[in-house]
């Protein structure tokens, strides 16, 4: 049941993605072609403001989501109840926050921006990037409940259908207006809609949260969800740091110009990681199933098999994005919008160190066990904060980027995983580290040998860009099967992805 769950939602968040991610495309052409790089700029640093403001929900989402699995398991209805009571009110108090404190924060805006550009109502476009932030708090917690009971597809059948529905009203209003207010309001629409539809969506699957009858939460049980909060407000606070420096210091320091630059990486780099934290996120449920009904050591097991496919999906798109992310952006946008090859190797470097954490990650969420790395987050953000401070500079943009990589080499790469191996698997990293040295030789290689093969096409045109990006597929993938074909965790996910398909087969 849980691996039917996990693939069923992991097939759902992929297609919407997919289809989201050519829209996105669409619609960046778009907007660049009306509005310019300025606004591309400013709403990559509005972007990133309005992250940090989401330190208000102080890591409630992951902590309520890891209570709810032990009673969805047992199907203690009245405790579900108490808990989503629970989760209502906070989530409420949390919007309202978002509100008052991104309102608090508009006369402030000039000294995120090293340049003011030109255009008009900035204070007003802030606001509306506030307003669609706090509405989503208010619906929040009945998604929460659909994806802990391992049914994050309904919910990304919904995400994906207005994102998609968003983007092309979007690209309408730019092409008739070229009007980045009424861009805006789209976006409030799409985000009140999409809430209230999901909310409507458990009301169906759940009739008992319409109930008015309800207990009030053990005093253990808050216990739990307070201990968990107070170390998720950490973890939150280290990684909005972390996330949204990049954006603020490149517009205070370089410029906002160069913020619009980088932000068309970040446009296809996050769609890469949404598209494979879908493929994570579509298991901790089950993964948090798993953490109340099975033994260590087939914890342990699953895990090595989660880390080997979190390997092989992140050395792949690192080779891919390696080679083919700068010709993409010349075929897409133009050659002025091309960063240097070191800034792009950063980037791609600090994506594969950051997705090399995603099994760990999934483990720790799943299992609970927030609270022993808390102080982690710390070290990591005032490292970040300082590195970038000192090296942007000398070295600009790029010195940024190198601030991100040295944080995370000297902090989570290594304390994620012990932490999760000592308290959560109860066995030694030492076979976690030896895994990640293989793994990383293993993607180091192929990119040499790919990269190779790739260059005989250097020449940027759609049939050389064709090429290379077969080439990028094939050669890695031919690699990795013959290097892994007869381990047991390339051959759990061949059994599982087979059986899967024979159902589906069977049920046509």
């Amino acid at each position: 049941m849980r691996i039917r769950s996990s693939l069923i939602n992991l097939t759902f968040a992929i297609s919407g993605q997919i289809l989201g991610l050519l829209v996105s495309f669409v619609a960046r052409i778009v907007f660049i072609q009306t509005l310019g790089t300025e606004y591309l700029g400013l709403n990559g640093l509005f972007t990133n403001i309005i992250s940090i403001l989401s330190l208000v929900e102080l890591g409630i989402g992951p902590a309520i989501a890891f209570s709810l699995y032990k009673p969805l398991a047992e199907k203690d209805v009245e405790k579900i109840k108490s808990l989503m009571r629970f989760f209502r009110k906070a989530y409420i108090s949390i919007g309202f926050m978002v509100l008052i404190l991104g309102c608090g924060l508009t006369p402030f805006l000039g000294y995120f921006i090293k340049d003011i550009p030109d255009i008009p109502n900035i204070q007003l476009l802030f606001l509306l990037f506030v307003i669609n932030s706090a509405i989503s708090y208010f619906y929040s917690y009945k998604r929460t409940l659909i994806i802990s009971d391992q049914k994050r597809y309904i919910v990304t059948i919904y995400r994906y259908s207005f994102f998609i529905l968003l983007n092309i009203v979007q690209i309408i209003v730019l092409f008739l207006t070229k009007n980045f207010i009424l861009f805006l309001v789209c976006q409030i629409g799409a985000t009140l809609a999409e809430n209230i539809m999901v909310s409507k969506k458990a009301d169906q699957l759940y009739p008992y949260l319409r109930e008015k009858n309800h207990h009030h939460l053990d005093k253990q049980t808050l216990s739990e969800i307070s201990k968990n909060v107070r170390a998720m407000i950490v973890h939150k606070l280290g990684g909005v740091i972390v996330n949204t420096s990049d954006n603020i210091i490149i517009s205070k320091f370089v410029g906002l110009v160069h913020v619009g630059l980088y932000s068309n990486y970040q446009l296809i780099i996050n769609a890469l990681n949404i598209i494979t934290g879908q493929v994570f996120s579509s298991i901790i449920a089950s993964v948090g199933n798993l953490g109340v009904t099975e033994t260590n050591e087939r914890k342990k097991f699953i895990f090595q098999v989660v880390f080997f496919l979190n390997f092989w999906i992140f050395s792949l798109i690192t080779i891919c994005l390696f080679i083919l992310i700068n010709p993409f952006i010349e075929l897409w946008l133009g050659k002025e919008y091309i960063l240097n090859i070191a800034t792009t190797s950063v980037i791609i470097l600090n994506f594969y160190l950051t997705g090399m954490r995603q099994s760990a990650l999934t483990f720790r969420d799943a299992l609970g066990i927030f609270w022993y790395d808390r102080h982690k987050p710390i070290f990591e953000s005032i490292i970040k904060i300082l590195a970038s401070l000192y090296l942007v500079r000398y070295f600009g943009i790029l010195g940024v980027f190198i601030g991100t990589t040295i944080s995370t080499l000297t902090t989570v790469s290594w304390i994620e995983p012990y932490v999760l191996y000592k308290y959560g698997l109860r066995s030694s990293v030492i076979s976690y580290f030896k895994r990640y040295l293989l793994y990383s030789i293993v993607t180091l290689l192929t990119l040499f040998i790919t990269l190779g093969l790739t260059n005989i096409f250097n020449e940027v045109n759609v049939l050389n860009f064709s090429i290379q990006l077969i080439i990028c597929i094939v050669i890695p993938n031919i690699i990795f099967i013959g290097l892994f074909y007869r381990t047991e965790e390339f051959q759990y996910l061949r059994n599982v992805l087979i059986n899967f398909v024979l159902k589906k087969i069977k049920k046509q």
